[in-house]
């Protein structure tokens, strides 16, 4: 399918509706045609200005709008994605029995497209066995349930039930476009960013994300502040456009963790460093091209305790002996396959690009991968956030690219860099 994709956002009445703008700005910024359906609660939070001026189409709310043309069948006849957010407890509860009292009762009963569902409610609401039971029955019926995370809800209140990210509702919502509706020798991708040609049908891709975790005692270890949004940003496009993904997934974020599960990518998921190198190991032999976008920790406690150390047998001192992980970029380049394509990756605290492009020349040098990227970070860019801004290197130290914007176009960037090495 090579046409932008007819998407229908239902808009319900929560709080968390602010964050569907998002949603809705980001389909259509990507070139799709967004019909956005608001119930009468939902206009108490947003209001229809908003939504056509976001959406670039007059609203929808009644099923008495244009009754001649038979409105409220023919949106859902001509969706090939139907995403509500938030989809409230009571919205929940009408889509499991099937109750079409309004337009976007009618519009999901209408429709054969691909459901996706982000629910947003309190804690008390979501965890409740009417809930539970009317949640497990749409993903019974094969709707996709995009979250809802854990944190800050309305008032005071913490914990489950707060609507997933705008990212990771998109990424969803493409990713079920994708699986319904492109066949396997479609030429061009559905649900990307931006169209790409399926460059990497046939061809198959190992990602790394996240960050791992080395253990210190049963309750203690260290970690580093990746979120892994780079590295399923990888995968995503990836899949996009066409390949075969498996994902060696470290601790991830939320968000890009929903995005991930929505995906349906084949995903591994590892701990330590080890785990991550034993897994990369076994995965990359008949890979294609390697991501390596994980944060591998370079160092792990050289004894791990059984038993929680205890503050007051250390006194006001506790020295921790650390020991050199194994270096899995190292050893993929020093070991070569013909035809495959390795992407390392190197984030460095640096004060300008020049500084960046030396050190990442000095690493190149020593790990000569097919591409590097690097990255600054800091306390306040690169890690968890959705952009990012990197330069390029060859294996040979030189600068072929300097790539920048959402994390998902860095890594349509590289692949694009990597689809041209590829033999054909």
């Amino acid at each position: 399918m090579d046409r932008p994709l007819n998407v229908v956002v239902g808009v319900t009445g929560g709080i968390a509706a602010y964050k569907t703008i998002q949603v809705v700005r980001d389909l259509v910024l990507a070139g799709h045609r967004v019909k956005v359906i608001a119930t009468d609660s939902a206009l108490r939070f947003v209001g229809a200005p908003t939504w056509e001026a976001i959406s670039r189409q007059p609203l929808s709310m009644s099923i008495f709008e244009d009754v001649a043309t038979v409105h409220h069948v023919a949106l859902g006849q001509e969706a090939d994605v139907v995403v509500i957010a938030p989809a409230t407890a009571n919205t929940i509860a009408k889509l499991a029995a099937g109750i079409a009292d309004d337009l976007l009762g009618t519009t999901v009963l209408a429709s054969r497209a691909p459901l996706v569902v982000a629910p947003a409610m309190h804690t008390e609401m979501w965890n409740h066995p009417a809930t539970v039971a009317n949640v497990e029955t749409l993903r019974a019926r094969g709707v996709t349930i995009v979250g809802p995370d854990s944190g800050q809800l309305t008032g005071t209140d913490v914990g489950p039930g707060r609507m997933s990210e705008p990212d990771a509702i998109v990424a969803a919502a493409l990713a079920a476009a994708s699986r319904a509706a492109v066949p396997a020798d479609a030429n061009v991708s559905v649900g990307a960013a931006h169209a790409r040609p399926r460059d990497l049908a046939g061809y198959r891709v190992l990602v790394t994300a996240g960050g791992t975790r080395e253990p210190i005692d049963p309750v203690r270890y260290l970690a580093n502040r990746s979120s892994g949004k780079q590295g399923v940003a990888f995968a995503l496009a990836a899949a996009a456009r066409g390949a075969d993904v498996t994902v060696i997934a470290a601790h991830l974020d939320s968000d890009p963790a929903a995005a991930l599960e929505a995906s349906g990518l084949h995903t591994i998921e590892v701990v330590t460093a080890a785990d991550l190198a034993a897994a990369v190991e076994r995965e990359a032999a008949e890979a294609s091209v390697v991501v390596m976008a994980a944060a591998v920790a370079d160092f792990t406690p050289a004894k791990f305790s059984e038993r929680k150390i205890k503050k007051r047998a250390q006194g006001e001192r506790m020295e921790l002996v650390l020991v050199r992980t194994r270096d899995v970029l190292g050893d993929l380049v020093a070991h070569p396959v013909p035809g495959r394509i390795v992407v390392g990756f190197a984030a460095e605290t640096v004060t300008d690009r020049d500084e960046l492009v030396a050190i990442a020349r000095e690493k190149v040098a020593r790990k000569p991968a097919d591409l590097l990227v690097a990255n600054a970070v800091g306390a306040d860019r690169g890690f968890g956030t959705d952009d990012n801004e990197a330069v390029v290197l060859a294996a040979s130290g030189d600068v072929i690219a300097d790539v920048s914007g959402s994390k998902r176009a860095v890594a349509d960037a590289v692949l694009d860099r990597a689809v041209e090495m590829l033999a054909p």
